[in-house]
């Protein structure tokens, strides 16, 4: 499984909303330069945010884009499986029980779910809060 760039730019864009809450609205422009993310790019990624209800859309001069919720109410799975889909490595392990004819005979099975519950179980623990605190601790994380 790969992640797309508009998974791993919207979990960026995410980020980047956290990082620059201070009440008031971001506007797109700044988080693409701050990204270095193409801002047509970006305006697509967002308008799936907005329709999900990730963020909401505040129009006018002053206006941009903020978090609907605390950084902590998503995750990274969230995030991902809203611009990617499915995030289960094959097809058969999103299946449900008794969908495919090799299911009882098929040992590859067991590491492909093996695998997605990996997956899931590191993407659906780290919350946005969580990349914050990883941010903000690099960022203070110096040598003289």
């Amino acid at each position: 499984m790969k992640i797309s760039t508009k998974g791993r730019y919207a979990v960026r864009l995410m980020l980047d909303l956290a990082m620059n809450d201070s009440g008031a609205p971001i506007r797109l422009k700044d988080a693409a330069r701050r990204q270095e993310i193409s801002e047509k790019y970006l305006e697509q990624i967002i308008s799936i945010l907005n329709k999900a209800g990730y963020v909401r859309s505040i129009r006018g001069p002053q206006g941009g884009y903020i978090l609907k919720n605390r950084p902590k109410d998503y995750t990274v799975g969230m995030i991902l499986r809203l611009t990617e889909g499915s995030l289960a490595p094959v097809d058969c392990v999103e299946m449900e029980k008794g969908m495919c004819d090799r299911e009882n005979d098929c040992v590859t099975r067991i590491i492909w779910t093996k695998l997605n519950d990996a997956i899931n179980d590191v993407v659906d623990n780290i919350t946005l809060e969580d990349l914050v605190e990883w941010q903000n601790a690099k960022a203070n994380d110096y040598v003289i």
